[in-house]
């Protein structure tokens, strides 16, 4: 079993409480960053540890830090714990289970940016994990972790829980600093971007929940001893979502490189197929990456890796699909969630995925015609870099990707208004006589 760091005592008892969190070796790393370095120092060894965003883009985090402009403005900190992509629940069991692990690493994060107020930006639906994460704060500010000189140095900051309210959108980093200054979620126009004029107005770095929570960590081990797991690119553990047809489906924290297939197959992950069915496709990192065929499988869990194969490491939720599932269907459900998700504020996007959408429903209801296959390949390409922000991108990347690896199965259901999988299912289970030969059905 590799070492955990991310998901390291997640199951102690009471370990969302600040006194078992500290007994287990809890805010000592903040105590070290404030005792032994200067901002500047944490963020050279965030660089040197080659943390990456893990909230879908990997972006190198310390560089992001770096960029924030340096003038006399406030500067702010958002966590981005809005978890709404499809396939992902990684950041909801950080702040259910162990919510003190995101508020030091929150507080350290301020600290190194110079930032003196921070939001913690929670998904609406996610009801419990809010809680947690507002105890946890009140917690840190009775304990002196929080508020006017921290541990007794000269660092105060305060923090700010927001409970969104449902929104996809909001996890795109502009719109949920709409959504925090009290608009509509809507994303803005880039440039300028957060790190020069971003919340009210201020430089603003936005790291996801498990970005924040990693950081802690790095500063007791050191930026080497972070940079020892992974691949020489991909550096660290990240937790991986395993979800869909497997018989084993969870979170699992493994350091970056292990291949697909160990995640998929091994019993202590996986555990394999549902029903040992056969593999038919994977989705790596979210319902917005592109579908990867079962020959794939062996491909590393890496961001580069995963790029060179044709998708992307995404928010790491990995999908499995079975060859019981009708392809169809899998994207038309997918594609209805961003059709409904769409804010509506660019042309592209909002009529792009309502049509993608009952183009869809026609083909898997029985309606449909070849034409429409063609048809939602040109959508797609209206729509893919050609809207406001990256959901257009988002909404389009299983279909793309579905259509070039399963076309045979969108073309069955336009000829014969029934889904290839259940037909072939039905075939099998129809007994022959000696009368009537195998494949005359």
């Amino acid at each position: 079993m590799p070492e955990m760091i991310i998901t390291k005592n997640l199951d102690v008892p009471g370990i969302d409480k600040l006194d078992v969190y500290r007994q287990n070796g809890g805010y000592e790393a903040l105590a070290k960053a404030l005792r032994e370095y200067q901002p500047d120092d944490i963020i050279e060894l965030i660089k040197t540890s080659g943390l990456r965003g893990r909230g879908g883009a990997g972006f190198p985090t310390g560089m992001k830090w770096s960029f924030l402009a340096k003038n006399d403005k406030p500067r702010y900190l958002c966590c981005n714990a809005d978890e709404s992509e499809p396939g992902t629940c990684k950041d909801r069991v950080l702040m259910e289970q162990i919510p003190h692990r995101l508020v030091e690493g929150v507080i350290i994060t301020s600290y190194a940016c110079k930032v003196h107020t921070a939001f913690i930006y929670v998904r609406g639906e996610l009801a419990k994990a809010g809680r947690e994460v507002e105890r946890a704060v009140d917690e840190a500010y009775a304990a002196g972790l929080l508020g006017k000189n921290i541990l007794g140095s000269d660092f105060s900051l305060d923090v700010i829980v927001h409970r969104g309210a449902g929104a996809y959108i909001c996890g795109e980093e502009s719109a949920l600093m709409e959504s925090l200054e009290g608009r509509r979620g809507y994303p803005r126009l880039k440039p300028p971007f957060p790190a020069v004029v971003g919340l009210y107005g201020g430089p603003t770095v936005i790291n996801n929940c498990e970005t924040l929570a990693t950081v802690p960590a790095i500063i007791a081990g050191g930026g080497d001893w972070y940079a020892s797991f992974g691949t020489e690119k991909s550096k660290g553990t990240r937790i991986f979502c395993l979800s869909g047809q497997v018989k084993k489906p969870g979170n699992y924290e493994l350091p970056l490189g292990v291949p697909l297939s160990t995640l998929i197959y091994d019993e202590q992950y996986g555990g394999g197929i549902l029903d040992d069915r056969k593999l038919k496709a994977i989705i790596p990192g979210g319902s917005s990456t592109f579908i990867l065929s079962p020959d794939k499988v062996d491909t590393p869990l890496d961001y580069e890796s995963i790029a060179a194969a044709g998708s992307m490491l995404g928010s790491g939720g990995v999908i499995v699909i079975s060859d019981a599932t009708c392809i169809v269907g899998a994207i038309l459900r997918m594609t209805e969630f961003y059709r409904d998700e769409s804010c509506g504020k660019c042309t592209p996007c909002r009529e792009g995925t309502f049509w993608m959408t009952e183009i869809l429903e026609r083909l898997e209801h029985g309606h449909g015609h070849l034409k429409d296959v063609d048809l939602l390949m040109d959508i797609c390409d209206n729509l893919a870099g050609k809207s406001f922000c990256p959901l257009g991108d988002a909404a389009t990347s299983s279909i793309t990707s579905g259509i070039r690896q399963f076309r045979e199965e969108f073309e069955y259901h336009a000829r014969y208004g029934c889904c290839m999988v259940s037909s072939n299912e039905k075939k099998q289970q129809q007994p022959t006589t000696a009368s009537e030969p195998v494949g005359t059905h």
